[in-house]
């Protein structure tokens, strides 16, 4: 792990950027010094959080998905700031609930947005981060490290990028950029509340073991995603007991596997007919962009 660098001076790309652990993670690096590029679908609301940060910073308004609108960000930020120091690839969505009644367009905008928007993000910012000898930092989730029923989509899209981060460090590093991957547990998010509106979702994640079935604050978890920027960590965990996780994950799915069963079992009949979109109000913010075009 390297030592803590300054962030002044550096410039950072947040996707994401309008709300929850995005709008954050931007404040608090604006900060310490840093400029910021956002982007995200709400330009209103990231207009607003660019025009409140401490330092500079400008607003992107594309979608993680799109190669061609990302790569024309990350022309445009080089052009604006002169560089690219660092990229964190925070944008993404969930939804929850039986595979066999889910959305079949929800299910897939969630591998779309959380895998191949993780993806394309770095595709695009991959060139002037080798510039750089820069940072690409992907966010995950305890959901890459342990599966869970009724996330089927979440849990497949954060598995699926955790591992190419881990790919992509071994091709890029050689050339100077170090690839990083971000672990959250349930954080107080927009998405995490939206969740928890279905009486089922919030109940079962309720049941599951200490200390997984709490909410943590989201300022001390972005606290700890900044101090992995500055150290340009290759691991970075938003709450302290996810380290350890790493090592029994090869237990996990057996154990959820059948303790899941159980509970699948206790909720029953409850589960009949439940159909969960995106949730919260980034999911909404999704679903309406793609309505627009």
């Amino acid at each position: 792990m390297s030592g803590r660098r300054t962030l002044e001076g550096q410039v950072v790309v947040v996707t994401g950027a309008a709300r929850g652990v995005g709008e954050l993670l931007a404040r608090k690096l604006s900060a310490r010094g840093a400029t910021l590029a956002l982007v995200g679908l709400e330009p209103d609301e990231l207009k607003k959080v660019a025009a409140s940060l401490h330092g500079e910073a400008a607003h992107w308004h594309a979608d993680v998905t799109d190669h061609e609108a990302l790569a024309q960000v990350a022309q445009e930020v080089k052009a604006r700031f002169g560089k690219v120091d660092v990229v964190v690839a925070n944008a993404g969505v969930a939804t929850g609930g039986p595979f066999v009644d889910s959305d079949p367009v929800a299910w897939k905008r969630v591998i779309e947005v959380n895998l191949i928007g993780g993806a394309v993000t770095g595709r695009a910012f991959l060139p002037v981060l080798m510039e750089s000898r820069g940072y690409f930092l992907q966010i995950a989730s305890l959901a890459a490290i342990t599966p869970a029923p009724m996330m089927t989509a979440y849990c497949a899209s954060k598995s699926g990028v955790e591992a190419f981060a881990h790919s992509l460090r071994a091709e890029v590093g050689y050339k100077g950029v170090k690839v990083g991957v971000g672990y959250l547990s349930w954080t107080d998010t927009d998405m995490v509340r939206g969740a928890d509106q279905d009486d089922v979702m919030r109940e079962l994640r309720q049941r599951l073991p200490w200390p997984s079935n709490k909410t943590y604050p989201l300022s001390p978890a972005v606290d700890r995603i900044v101090a992995g920027i500055e150290r340009r960590s290759a691991h970075v965990y938003g709450q302290w007991w996810l380290r350890g996780m790493q090592s029994i994950r090869g237990y996990l799915p057996a154990v959820i596997g059948s303790v899941g069963q159980r509970e699948m079992k206790r909720f029953g009949s409850r589960l009949d007919g439940m159909k969960v979109g995106l949730v919260g109000a980034g999911g909404a913010a999704d679903e309406s962009a793609r309505s627009q075009r």
